[in-house]
């Protein structure tokens, strides 16, 4: 039912990431009514958007050549989203939409007792390089949003339809055999050291390459085996080093717990040596493309189904919330078509951004396959 607990902030994250406001003392790129954005607040949320970006995933620097296809396709993504989010903006000025002092403390209280206590929480926003002044905006952003949307129209969802929605999706309640573990994570990925090396040294050869990464590696599995030592001798401080060696920081704050989880959630080496496992006992070292583990098997659940009573708050604030983001979708394309959009610099205009996409792609036959398709598509419509 996790997947279920779905807020609307977090559901249009992908269109309001950022700020917009009026500056003059920067190079001003796009008017939207009387909302400048500029060229320094378009960087910032191009950073932002790139940093865990799919291209970054495929190993596509988009940052190293700026009309690239794919540098040009989330040219075109950030652009889109900055207006919606000053349309946004000026909607909810316009309408007075304030957040309290006591709505911001009672929120932040809220997320942070998730967390354990707020030490635990500041230590995580630390690894993840997240300020906590960003995350008070950040939630100061949600409620605002929140309150926008109530304001448009108020959305109840009854217990009728919640079961409606029980009834006709009976298989997203069923859960699978699962298994509650926590684990030291010391990362040593094989590639990723290579990468490193390289970066670190430009004239290192294959060979020295190849031999320094192992070398790595067998320092990482030494250390591995060192903490492996350590709680085999004391399992009751497994968690206490977990939070001071783990190298998977969002669970080494937990003391490394994972919480309940199925066998397809993990990946295979992983998932194989904590289903075999029993209760309360420690794994030797696994090795995963993450690198080396230590598992500590806690608690086991046998698979079954939730029944409705269980389920049904998740799914009145599941349907609730898909009946927000309907009702926000909706008035933003209303605004949109209403807004007076100017692009001061022409090289942020969609239009341009489209014709220079189709031209880069014209250099590789897969992707003007793909955009010869979609463009297609745009004609039928």
């Amino acid at each position: 039912m996790n997947k279920l607990k779905v807020a609307v902030f977090a559901l249009l994250a992908i269109i309001v990431f950022t700020g917009c406001s009026v500056k003059k003392n920067d190079s001003d790129i796009i008017k939207i009514n009387d909302t400048v954005i500029t060229k320094s607040e378009y960087d910032k949320a191009y950073e932002t958007m790139t940093k865990n970006n799919v291209f970054a995933q495929m190993g596509v620097d988009i940052k190293d050549n700026p009309d690239n296809v794919f540098a040009l396709m989330m040219r075109d993504k950030v652009v889109s989203e900055l207006i919606v989010k000053a349309i946004l903006n000026e909607e909810m000025d316009k309408n007075k939409i304030n957040v309290t002092k006591d709505e911001l403390e009672n929120a932040e209280k809220d997320v942070i007792g998730k967390f354990g206590s707020k030490e635990q929480f500041l230590q995580l926003l630390k690894m993840n390089g997240i300020t906590y002044d960003k995350f008070k905006k950040d939630i100061e952003e949600e409620i605002k949003m929140k309150k926008y949307v109530d304001s448009i129209a108020m959305v109840s969802v009854g217990e009728s339809e919640a079961k409606k929605y029980y009834d006709e999706n009976k298989d997203k309640f069923k859960y699978p055999q699962r298994v509650r573990a926590s684990h030291i994570l010391i990362s040593s990925n094989p590639e990723q050291i290579k990468a490193k090396l390289k970066e670190e040294n430009k004239d290192i050869t294959e060979e020295e390459l190849t031999s320094k990464t192992e070398e790595v590696m067998n320092e990482n599995l030494k250390k591995a085996e060192d903490i492996l030592a350590k709680v085999k001798k004391a399992p009751n401080t497994f968690a206490k080093v977990a939070k001071e060696n783990s190298q998977d920081t969002a669970s080494a704050i937990r003391g490394g717990d994972l919480g309940f989880f199925g066998k397809e959630e993990m990946v295979e080496p992983f998932a194989e040596k904590a289903f075999e496992m029993k209760p309360n006992t420690i794994s030797d070292i696994v090795q995963t493309q993450y690198g080396y583990h230590i598992i500590m098997v806690t608690d086991r659940a046998e698979a079954g189904t939730t029944s409705f009573e269980q389920a049904k708050k998740d799914i009145i604030n599941y349907l609730e919330s898909m009946d927000k983001v309907d009702i926000l979708k909706n008035k933003l394309e209303a605004l949109r078509k209403e807004a007076k959009v100017e692009y001061l610099d022409d090289s942020y205009n969609p239009e341009k951004i489209q014709e220079k996409i189709k031209e880069a792609a014209k250099a590789n036959p897969e992707l003007q396959k793909t955009f010869g398709t979609q463009e297609t598509e745009q004609e039928n419509k």
